[in-house]
């Protein structure tokens, strides 16, 4: 599974990069700095933070399923016969969690078959590895098995940063950006800015790793860490196990850092030899001065980090984010208050635990310990329960020592190794549409609809163990740590602290049952795409905008606050449309608020002057050649890597998106697909725009690095406005503008 050689040549090579760039820079280095400078395809550069652009060779590539389809499909018109960077699918997103695990992945192999046979034939075909349904959770299997200190790669999910834990440097992208590495391209991005996190003590009792990142994105907000890397340094450090170092760096998206890192430590290393890579973690520990920031960095941060946050790993208690924001934090012992307060409801309707971020040994140990205190108390959960394991190896592995049989003891459902609720799949018979209630899990994300495609739904985030402890109790205003429980004969007790190992005494039951390595030879095998399917269907390039195109465009939509990925592009029953780009587009903006109507998914026709879903007007538009723009605030576009956020509304006809401000994936994957990501010099100039407006932008033929372009607002009244945009595109992502798409561009050099 892993290039042991390949692994040994970087490391042996990266020692002589890192003196260089001290040389330049006349400074020690970073962590994250060490890896970015040992893959810049120029040796050269001294690339400034945030606001140059570099090109960087790649160690690996990594695709779920929901993503991989539209990657695949672009990286079929590149022309290559073999993807130039090791690569792997993984079968994760498309299984719908209902019943149970089998009945569930039987289902979905049912469901999606055509689905999984075009991911096969095109991983066979392309040199690709291949993980099939019910394997893992992409994240987990990663960790497990590709992830290495030192190392670079990219994976089509916005939580790939989970093998920060590894000390390895892993950016969530779009499909776009995995063709053109995969097709033997640079990754190309802006040089990170970096944050600087502080860990001293260690954590004790109810407090966890989950509670580290909770704590971070209190403090840094959902993009208080855009265009960053969060650096962990300090000796709180090696207090968290490996896996806990993952869920902090797989929660880093939600600030929108562009990823999360770990220094190499003992606790990796045991980690390596846990996961039967003995040989791996003896050559990391030989080269364990490259694969950690500079001694000078940590003896005065204040002159390395753009920006520093302290936390006191003994100081943390458990904490909660949400309803509908990973950063509305506060302890656990302030919930209930405030959701009295708020009049959320105080009842449970579900509790949950697992997914990417939290499905690991320690996660399951660590819940496991609070069912059997219940078990000998007599008590189960009094709501539904459910445990996803991360993948075939922890099922394997906690059903051998006896977690899964406690947890399943207190009524849990164990659903399939797959994302299943996290991501909105997740078949609900218990509510109705529209219905307010409580749910709490141990996932990542709980933007309005999220988890079950209803924006009444108030979703909480937790620890697995607290998840577990409120399960017991069905309640929003319990805290573990200060509040009783009750058994049948009115006993009253209070859980001891959850417990457990970080690693299994008796090593991990690896199972590698669901992985397809490619044939030596794929070029034989064809890809499986039926022309009258309607889950596949094979891309026709984008056609390039020009300076007529941007006259007189109607506005589609103005968003006032949140717009993420999830308001803009659904997963839940849409993620079946992944592969075909049509199709998909009929979910466009159907989340989104549009202050033209005050409604959910509607706009008026600038046509007809008839109200309509979004997807309809703008299918409308696109059918009579009219393009048109979209008008947001700040952060457009946080949340996950889908590139069909960006893929649909260009399908459909989009030829700008002007907003306050952007998040970083949703930015990129904008460009990639030939939209103009522009951004309001005055941000006080949002307000000028109404319904009814036509929009101008000029300054396409001289778009360039830096350049400004004037948008022109005529009313409907005759009366006209006018301000300025700027703008982040590179000199290179300025011919993927002109050329219609990063793939047209990537076609035209071939």
């Amino acid at each position: 599974m892993m290039d042991l050689a390949g692994v040994r040549e970087l490391y042996e090579l990266q020692a002589a990069c890192h003196i260089a760039a001290r040389k330049r820079l006349g400074r020690s280095l970073t962590l994250a700095e060490k890896i970015f400078f040992a893959h810049l395809s120029d040796p050269h550069q001294s690339p400034v933070r945030g606001k140059d652009y570099v090109n960087l060779r790649l160690d690996r590539v990594a695709m779920q399923d929901a993503t991989a389809q539209m990657a695949l499909l672009q990286f079929a018109l590149t022309g290559r016969e073999q993807v130039e960077v090791p690569s792997t699918v993984h079968c994760d997103h498309l299984i719908q969690a209902r019943s149970g695990c089998d009945s569930d992945l039987a289902a979905a192999n049912n469901v999606n078959a055509e689905v999984y046979a075009f991911l096969k034939s095109a991983s066979a075909k392309y040199g690709i590895g291949f993980w099939k349904p019910g394997a893992g959770i992409i994240h987990q299997v990663v960790l497990e098995n590709y992830a290495f200190p030192g190392g670079f790669m990219i994976g089509t999910d916005s939580h790939t940063p989970n093998a920060g834990g590894l000390g390895m440097v892993a950016i969530g992208v779009g499909g776009a950006d995995a063709m053109e590495v995969m097709a033997g391209l640079p990754f190309n991005i802006r040089w990170p800015r970096l944050i600087g996190v502080h860990l001293t003590g260690a954590l004790s009792g109810w407090a966890s790793p989950k509670d580290v990142i909770l704590k971070v994105c209190e403090t840094l907000t959902v993009r208080g860490g855009t265009g960053c890397i969060l650096e962990y340094f300090g000796p709180g450090t090696t207090s968290i196990s490996c896996t806990g170092k993952g869920t902090i760096c797989n929660m880093g998206a939600e600030v929108g850092a562009t990823t999360s890192l770990f220094p190499f430590d003992d606790r990796m290393a045991d980690y390596l030899r846990a996961t039967d890579r003995g040989d791996l973690a003896e050559l990391a520990q030989q080269h364990t001065s490259t694969l950690v920031a500079d001694p000078q960095v940590g003896a005065a941060p204040q002159e390395f980090f753009d920006q520093l946050i302290e936390i006191d790993l003994s100081a943390l208690e458990p904490m909660v984010v949400g309803p509908h924001s990973p950063d509305r934090a506060r302890s656990m012992s302030g919930l209930g208050a405030e959701a009295q307060r708020e009049g959320w409801p105080l009842e449970l309707n579900a509790a949950l635990i697992g997914s990417c971020t939290n499905s690991s040994y320690e996660d399951m140990e660590r819940a496991a310990s609070i069912a059997q205190q219940a078990i000998s108390l007599g008590l189960r959960a009094t709501v539904p329960f459910y445990i996803t394991p991360g993948s075939d190896t922890i099922d394997c592995t906690i059903r051998r020592d006896g977690q899964m049989e406690a947890l399943e003891a207190i009524g849990g459902t164990v659903l399939a190794n797959a994302c299943g609720p996290c991501i909105g799949q997740w078949r609900r018979d218990d509510i109705s549409d529209g219905e307010a209630n409580s749910i709490i899990s141990s996932y990542n994300r709980n933007f309005s609809g999220r988890n079950d495609g209803n924006h009444a739904t108030l979703s909480f985030l937790t620890s697995p163990e607290v998840v577990t402890a409120l399960a017991l109790v069905g309640r929003l205003d319990f805290d573990p740590l200060r509040d009783s429980l009750s058994n049948e004969a009115g006993d009253e007790f209070r859980l001891a602290p959850p417990t457990g190992d970080d690693l299994p005494t008796a090593g991990f039951e690896t199972s590698l049952a669901g992985y397809v390595a490619p044939p030596p030879d794929g070029s034989a095998a064809e890809l499986a795409v039926d022309p009258a399917s309607e889950r596949l269907q094979l891309l026709e390039p984008f056609v390039p905008l020009v300076e007529s195109d941007l006259e007189a465009l109607p506005v589609l939509l103005k968003i006032e606050g949140k717009c993420t990925t999830d308001h803009i592009s659904p997963a839940g029953p849409w993620l079946r449309y992944r592969g075909h780009l049509d199709k998909i587009s009929g979910n466009a903006y159907i989340g989104a608020s549009n202050t033209f109507t005050n409604e959910r998914g509607t706009a008026i026709s600038a046509l007809t002057g008839e109200q309509a879903s979004l997807p309809e007007v703008a299918r409308e538009y696109r059918n009579a050649n009219q393009g048109w723009i979209v008008i947001a605030d700040v952060n457009y576009g946080e949340g996950s890597s889908r590139e069909h956020a960006a893929m649909s509304p260009r399908f459909l006809g989009c030829c700008a998106i002007i907003a306050r401000s952007f998040a970083r994936i949703a930015e990129t994957n904008l460009k990639k697909q030939g939209v103009l990501p522009l951004v309001f010099e005055e941000s006080m100039d949002w307000k000028l725009i109404h319904a009814d407006d036509r929009l101008t932008i000029t300054g396409l033929t001289k778009l360039g690095p830096g350049s400004r372009l004037t948008v022109g607002v005529t009313h409907s009244d005759g009366t006209t406005d006018e301000f300025v945009c700027h703008h982040s595109l590179s000199e290179q992502q300025v011919e993927w503008i002109r050329a219609g798409s990063a793939l047209n561009y990537l076609r035209q050099q071939v």
